[in-house]
């Protein structure tokens, strides 16, 4: 039985809280910025939060930024599940941006990459390693990393918000359960599937601006698969193989298409993991290992 759109709503941000840790303590010595403008226009979705670990950096650190889910309709910048890589001596940032109510594809894409444009202008205040940023997002969240992963030189999807001089490219990308191949998306559901994604006001139709059929050209626009190329950063890709809402099918065409451009990717699906909410299966250590790897230059690691 397919489910409403109030339904997913609240499916989905069970699966942002089970991923996240609602009131998790900050290590002592964190230092927090909060509610920073990353345009400037005072846009109340134009915000993230910045958490420097503790002590002086004795090189600027590596950063990974996180990018919430909630069908492009919902969730925050709040609870962010990255916050356990500041004890590896990681800053790591939690960035809002402007939801379908407020505007449709590609602002998702511009606000996310005005907020690493920002963040890269001020590494130097901040102590940031601009050469080594890292991204990480789950369902929509996961969607948005990857189109960051996937599409660093595609002028459309670039913007022209904020700062503009610098570069929006990442150099690592981890996505969970995020969509990829927006035509296939309601071919690959199967008798577990709970949306109907090719329905006028599906998650994916609200993002567009109508129905996936009906919007076929800016359906093959935000599709992380179509900016494919040899010079993509590394990935990794978890996905849960009875998840309801996202198939998993979106994320291997990802992780084939990656592969088959000698893109490093690592795919991990979870054994009857939903959409989210992997408890002990939730593979964070190799999240933390994959970041390792990719952020962090080899005197440090």
């Amino acid at each position: 039985m397919k489910t409403t759109l109030v339904a997913v709503i609240v499916l989905l941000a069970s699966a942002a809280n089970a991923l996240a840790q609602p009131n998790q303590r900050l290590p002592e010595g964190v230092v927090d910025h909060r509610d920073i403008d990353y345009v400037g226009d005072g846009h109340e979705r134009h915000t993230l939060d910045l958490f420097l670990p503790p002590g002086e950096a004795e090189s600027p650190r590596p950063l990974v930024i996180w990018i919430h889910g909630g069908a492009w309709l919902g969730g925050d910048k709040n609870n962010c599940p990255a916050l356990f890589l500041l004890r590896d001596g990681y800053a790591v940032a939690s960035i809002n941006y402007r939801l379908s109510q407020h505007t449709t594809f590609p602002a998702q894409s511009h606000d996310c990459k005005a907020a690493i444009r920002w963040l890269r202008s001020h590494a130097e205040e901040y102590q940031l390693d601009a050469d080594h940023f890292g991204v990480w997002g789950a369902s929509a969240g996961g969607h948005l990393v990857a189109l960051l992963g996937t599409s660093g030189d595609v002028e459309e999807l670039e913007g022209d918000l904020g700062t503009t001089d610098v570069s929006s490219r990442v150099q690592a990308v981890c996505d969970y359960f995020g969509p990829s191949d927006f035509p296939n998306i309601a071919a690959h559901c199967t008798e577990i599937s709970r949306l109907n994604h090719a329905a006028a006001d599906s998650p994916e139709a609200k993002l567009l601006g109508g129905s996936i059929e009906d919007m076929l050209e800016e359906a093959i626009a935000v599709s992380p698969t179509t900016y494919v190329s040899e010079d993509d950063p590394p990935f990794l890709i978890v996905h849960g193989d009875a998840d309801p809402i996202v198939p998993v099918q979106q994320s291997e065409v990802l992780h084939e298409a990656l592969e088959a451009t000698e893109v490093e990717s690592e795919l991990i699906i979870i054994a009857g993991g939903g959409h989210g909410g992997f408890g002990e299966q939730d593979p964070r250590e190799e999240v933390r290992e994959f970041f390792n790897r990719h952020l962090k230059p080899a005197s440090d690691e």
